[in-house]
């Protein structure tokens, strides 16, 4: 479609361009100059009709100082270098012509009285060149815009097919609208090629992703219900006292295990389900938070305390929410020593706030850096940040004084 190259096909229409304004100026100014000899020529023939038969004479040679008009008598008496003189109120040009010891200085009169425009005139030529200069300049700038957008058309039509394609829902066939032959091979060819072969590794990944995801959500899922279903069937048999406790082990185990590959998999999916619109409330999940993970106090002597100064509904991804919660709580009991204070939970409006108490040598360690790091508590905060990037939360972990406090708002 386009045999020329992006940058050839800008600088032919430059040219084009210019080449077209200077003409168009040339004609302007030859037509100009044409019609000033014009007006000169008639205006002395005007003049030569109006005194017929005595015609004067407009153009007067004087070669006498006594012999000039007396109105230029005094003026010549200054001796005046060569050159060419004009006096407006007595409407004469005048030329010096120097003389030697054998001449003396000569002049020549010309009278245009009579033939240069009148002050009316001159305003209504000057408005009529500004009109006309005014009009090519603005046809020029038209022929300049209407040449550069066709120079540029093929860039335009690139980026408003590829405008038109939503990053965040990226379809199988969306490389196909961009059609990259339709441009030919220049500059603009190879980066629409580019573009819709970028566009359909993106979309093979993604559908690949997809297949995976929901492949490994089955696969990885089924084991963990088989174990928890044995595990429902042994509770209902009589143990001993150290089978029990092993027992609980795998069931907590497990419950790590199914909460990581629910982490997970939330992370991997590009696109997410019907679960990211659903209304739900803050208390409730993290009352289940604190219950699931309550085991890694055991021993250590240390209360929770749930400050729920507001109950607030939140409109988005429970499941994400809910992995957040459970890595906040499970990493402020992991860090808390025994007999090291409360573990204090505060549910807000549109803020959960974390609060434990660490080790004089974690503080110590926390507080030489300027910036404090969420993996230096574990790699569950890291988590945690990016579930936030992705569903549009905030998350920042705080030190003060020998305090962790954990910000998680939305």
């Amino acid at each position: 479609m386009y045999r020329q190259s992006l940058r050839k096909r800008v600088a032919i229409a430059f040219a084009v361009c210019v080449a077209l304004l200077s003409v168009v100026w040339g004609f302007a100014f030859f037509a100009a100059i044409r019609l000033s000899e014009d007006r000169v020529l008639s205006q002395q023939l005007q003049v030569a009709a109006e005194n017929y038969p005595a015609l004067s004479m407009n153009l007067r040679g004087y070669t006498a100082v006594n012999d000039l008009p007396e109105s230029l008598r005094t003026w010549a008496q200054t001796n005046p270098v060569e050159g060419l003189y004009e006096f407006d109120g007595e409407e004469l040009h005048v030329a010096v012509i120097p003389g030697d010891n054998e001449r003396p200085h000569a002049f020549v009169v010309f009278d245009v009285a009579g033939i240069e425009a009148a002050s009316s005139e001159d305003w209504w030529l000057l408005l009529m060149i500004t009109g006309v200069v005014g009009t090519l300049g603005v046809l020029g700038f038209g022929l300049g815009v209407l040449v550069m957008r066709r120079a540029v058309a093929p860039v335009v039509e690139l980026a408003t097919t590829v405008a038109g394609i939503d990053p965040q829902k990226l379809a199988a066939d969306d490389h196909k609208r961009i059609q990259a032959q339709r441009f030919g091979d220049d500059e603009v060819g190879l980066l629409a090629a580019t573009i819709e072969q970028t566009f359909a590794r993106i979309s093979a990944f993604v559908e690949r992703e997809r297949n995976f995801t929901d492949s490994a959500s089955h696969e990885l899922r089924t084991p963990i219900t088989v174990i928890t279903g044995a595990l429902e069937l042994l509770e209902q048999s009589e143990l001993s006292a150290s089978d029990a406790k092993t027992l609980d082990r795998v069931r907590r185990a497990t419950l790590d295990m199914k909460n990581m590959i629910e982490m997970f998999l939330c992370l991997a999916r590009e696109t997410d389900d019907a679960l990211q619109h659903e209304q739900f409330l803050v208390a409730p999940l993290v009352s289940k938070a604190v219950e699931q993970q309550r085991y890694l106090l055991r021993g250590k002597l240390v209360n929770v305390e749930i400050d729920a100064l507001a109950n607030p509904g939140l409109f988005g991804h429970p499941q994400a929410f809910s992995i957040a919660v459970n890595n906040l709580v499970r990493n402020a009991f992991e860090h808390s020593l025994a007999r090291q204070g409360a573990i204090t939970i505060r549910i807000k409006e549109h803020e959960l706030l974390v609060s434990n108490q660490v080790s004089s040598e974690a503080y110590e360690r926390q507080t030489q850096s300027d910036i404090p790091s969420p993996q230096g508590y574990g790699l569950g905060l890291g988590i945690v940040q990016r579930l936030c990037e992705r569903n549009g939360w905030r998350f920042v972990l705080t030190t003060e004084q020998d305090h962790v406090i954990a910000r998680f708002s939305w």
